[in-house]
């Protein structure tokens, strides 16, 4: 289980659900579980969010739903002050869309605009978020890293993958109706915490 961010996080039942702390903490059960919303928080923190935005996300209103937590994710960002960094994996290559920038509200007109559609790069995507990871971490010793994967994990093999060098998160997004749970398998690897998008929304 990976550690708490920095920073306290209410556990009453009554504001903004922190995503952030509540995921990293470990699974909850229920809503008293959740971690809660507080002004205060420490850093510096960057945040680096692998969105999977392959063909498969669009069905079942996958990524719609995916959507609908990182517009949560970066409100929180931007209440903490943490830099983000977003890459989406989808068409022939993974594709960069901002390197360590505050959260601002200029991110939510790219939300609305991410679509789904081409291939699966999702490998290629892990592999250079590890290496820019590395990186960073010589440039901002201080700075304390996360990564969280969104991907439905419909790839058809790969092999043995190395973990990620920071606490991480895997929110899987798979809705079809036969799924072939890929994603769990992927997050074992990476040494990620596991979640299920639909976990999520029954205990919001």
């Amino acid at each position: 289980m990976v550690g708490t961010p920095r920073g306290k996080a209410r556990s009453a039942g009554e504001g903004r659900v922190a995503w952030v702390p509540t995921l990293l903490k470990g699974r909850p059960r229920q809503r008293r579980d959740l971690s809660w919303q507080q002004r205060q928080g420490q850093g510096p923190e960057l945040w680096l969010v692998i969105v999977d935005a392959s063909g498969s996300t669009r069905r079942h209103g996958a990524l719609a739903e995916c959507k609908g937590l990182l517009a949560q994710m970066f409100d929180q960002a931007y209440r903490q002050r943490a830099r983000l960094t977003l890459l989406t994996a989808s068409g022939r290559e993974p594709r960069w869309q901002r390197h360590g920038l505050k959260a601002s509200a200029a991110l939510q007109p790219w939300l609305q605009a991410l679509g789904a559609g081409g291939g699966t790069p999702l490998l290629a995507a892990l592999a250079q978020a590890r290496e820019w990871l590395v990186a960073r971490a010589r440039q901002h010793p201080a700075e304390v890293q996360r990564c969280f994967v969104f991907t439905d994990g419909r790839l058809q093999r790969w092999q043995a993958l190395a973990p990620l060098p920071c606490a991480s998160v895997l929110v899987d997004i798979e809705r079809a109706p036969v799924r072939l749970g890929r994603a769990r398998q992927l997050a074992d690897e990476l040494a990620a915490e596991y979640w299920h998008l639909d976990a999520l929304r029954r205990i919001e």
